[in-house]
């Protein structure tokens, strides 16, 4: 290990006897980018093929020389144009929203390059054509990126194709990104080891920054915003690294806010990052309201005989009533009554003093693995969620969102301190961050900061992947109890 590796704080967090030489790019990185290649080039052709069969000038089996040209030719433009919408670039791939952006932006770019060869080259480029291979091989581009993602995430889950990181910061900010990394494993951050040198004015500390990711074989720097990091030392740091393949990021202080809230405006040649504030109000916040209920309203038609059947079951299997109802607090500290499935004996509150010792919660949850007060029927209700369908009608009188925070108790409300409070300013949800990162499972303060995380960054988009999430999640039927 070098001299000026040694006179700085290096923390290894793997075993790394003898460390691999960095890679530019990781190997995985060029064989993940082969693949998209292949798989985009496979879905292009045939989608240009099936647009020739939609669209068969001779109306017959066969196609004609001329349509064969003009489909090929229309699958390597298209394909010319997601490498142009730098759609193989490795820092836009394997996360968030901007790789299938710009897939979509590619075959936008093809519709204006065909309706100018068309009408100012005059060329015969019909309609049906250009529809066709649009529809179906947008379709197929981004159901082939959807696939490649979810291969590269399971990959990831079990500690392969990761990035390999030198965090680099003081102790306290380092320890905060290790932490927020490997709360998200699919974000494919291996950090290997954290790096404190020892002063900001040692002339060669950016040296040593590079010297010690060559020396544990790290192909990314993440740089926290801790007081040694200045300008000039990023600014070197970011020197010596060209021409080796090792990434530079910098990770702000500010956590859990996503894209939609955060923009990057170059003011005074400074990169300033500009956080909007959370859209909790207005228009989309109404049309969230309106559509939800509508789908709690058509759920609600299309599961009556299941519900019914469950209210039977729940009936003749245990003594009491069908529903439990408790009360909760909605938007803004508003109290309502929500509806369950009873899933408990009927004296489960007197019996809850008992079990206060074997509370495997912590914080203000109660939560308790193998409840005894759960009745049989019950625990299957709650492994896949049944128990909750009468919650629909919570969204459909406006107490409840089909997503948001957990609807609290007045007790936890009462206790809230800090922040937490700002779970109140939307609508508690039948599922949410919670209910598809582990449900019962999760800490009370990983449940709390999703649903912060939720509150500061809704959006349609967000509400949408985390229903599609919930599906699987309660099909598994995982972390409920």
């Amino acid at each position: 290990m070098s001299a000026a590796i040694e006179s700085a704080r290096l923390e290894v967090l793997e075993p790394a006897a003898v460390p691999a030489p960095a890679p530019a790019p990781a190997f995985w990185q060029r064989r993940y980018v082969r693949r998209l290649a292949l798989g985009d080039a496979l879905a292009v052709i045939g989608s240009c093929a099936v647009a020739c069969a939609v669209h068969n000038p001779e109306g017959g089996g066969g196609i004609r020389a001329g349509g064969a040209a003009l489909a090929l030719a229309t699958a390597a433009s298209w394909l010319l144009l997601l490498a142009g919408a730098r759609a193989y670039e490795n820092r836009f791939l394997g996360c968030g929203s901007e790789e299938y952006k710009r897939v979509t932006q590619a075959s936008v770019h093809l519709v204006v390059l065909l309706a100018l060869l068309s009408f100012a080259g005059r060329l015969p480029i019909a309609r049906s054509f250009v529809g066709a291979a649009i529809l179906v091989g947008t379709g197929a581009l981004l159901a082939h990126r959807f696939a490649a993602r979810r291969f590269l995430y399971r990959a990831r889950e079990s500690g392969r194709d990761l990035h390999r990181v030198l965090v680099v910061g003081d102790p306290a900010a380092a320890a905060a990104l290790v932490a927020a990394v490997q709360r998200e494993p699919r974000a494919g951050f291996d950090v290997v080891a954290t790096y404190s040198p020892d002063s900001p004015e040692a002339p060669d500390a950016a040296e040593s920054v590079v010297a010690a990711a060559h020396e544990f074989g790290a192909d990314t720097i993440a740089v926290t915003s801790s007081p040694g990091n200045t300008a000039e030392r990023l600014r070197r740091i970011a020197w010596d690294l060209e021409g080796t393949g090792i990434a530079l990021i910098v990770a702000p202080a500010l956590t859990d806010v996503a894209g939609p809230r955060v923009s990057i405006r170059p003011v005074a040649g400074l990169p300033l990052l500009h956080v909007e504030q959370p859209d909790i109000t207005g228009a989309r916040y109404l049309l969230k309201e309106l559509v939800e209920r509508a789908i709690a309203l058509s759920i609600v038609v299309v599961t009556l005989p299941l519900m019914l059947a469950v209210a039977m079951t729940v009936k003749l299997t245990s003594p009491g009533p069908m529903l439990f109802s408790q009360i909760r607090v909605s938007r803004h500290g508003r109290e309502f009554r929500i509806y369950k499935f009873r899933s408990m004996r009927v004296d489960a509150e007197s019996l809850l003093a008992a079990l206060q010792q074997r509370n495997d919660g912590d914080g203000l949850l109660f939560k308790v693995r193998n409840d005894p007060r759960v009745t049989r029927v019950g625990r299957w209700l709650r492994r896949y969620s049944l128990d909750e369908l009468p919650q629909l009608f919570n969204v459909i009188r406006g107490d409840m969102a089909l997503v948001g925070p957990r609807p609290p108790l007045p007790g936890e409300v009462a206790a809230y301190s800090g922040g937490v409070g700002r779970r109140l300013l939307v609508k508690p949800g039948i599922t949410g961050l919670w209910q598809v990162s582990g449900r019962s499972d999760l800490s009370w303060e990983e449940s709390v900061r999703l649903d912060l995380y939720y509150v500061e960054n809704w959006s349609l988009a967000l509400d949408a992947q985390i229903l599609m999430r919930t599906l699987r999640a309660v099909v598994r039927g995982t972390g409920a109890y």
